[in-house]
């Protein structure tokens, strides 16, 4: 079980941080998924109006994009299962980094999250941050458009 250290204080565990994101992912499929639901049933009962062709129209388009994005949803899913759990000093898929800035999980491109109040940024490892910090250590630093940061930790 690796914990993080941040500020003095110790507040994570590596897993149950992908394991919340993982339940972000799956939580986003399911809403989803029951929305489009929603707007399926709702497309068949719309009554043969003047503006019935519109709307129905309007629908599917609104289905079809719904539709985008779950697989895309479903595409972080695939690639979650991809990511290791492993402990690790350098930054690689699946680490976990922590800066004087920020925290930064290398997983999937999911974006800013919070976990327990504290906030973390999901980023993929072609996402030019990831790049740029990809094989770097603790106490190794960078520079990405004007912001400097120290690499405190990596777990």
């Amino acid at each position: 079980m690796l914990k993080i250290r941040f500020m003095e204080k110790i507040i994570f565990e590596k897993n149950d941080i992908r394991n919340y994101v993982k339940a972000l992912i799956s939580g986003k499929i399911e809403k989803l998924k029951n929305f489009i639901e929603f707007t399926l049933e709702a497309s068949r009962d719309i009554k043969k109006t003047p503006q019935y062709d519109s709307m129905r129209e309007e629908m599917q388009e609104e289905i079809y994009q719904m539709q985008k994005q779950l697989g895309a949803l479903n595409d972080l899913q695939r690639n979650m299962a991809k990511v290791l759990n492993n402990p690790t000093e350098k930054v690689q898929l699946g680490a976990l980094v922590i800066t004087n800035k920020a925290r930064f999980y290398i997983s999937v491109s999911l974006g800013e999250f919070f976990f327990e109040g504290d906030r973390f940024y999901a980023i993929s490892p072609e996402s030019p941050m990831a790049k740029k910090m990809m094989g770097m250590r603790s106490g190794d630093a960078f520079t990405l458009n004007n912001i400097h940061q120290k690499i405190i930790e990596v777990i």
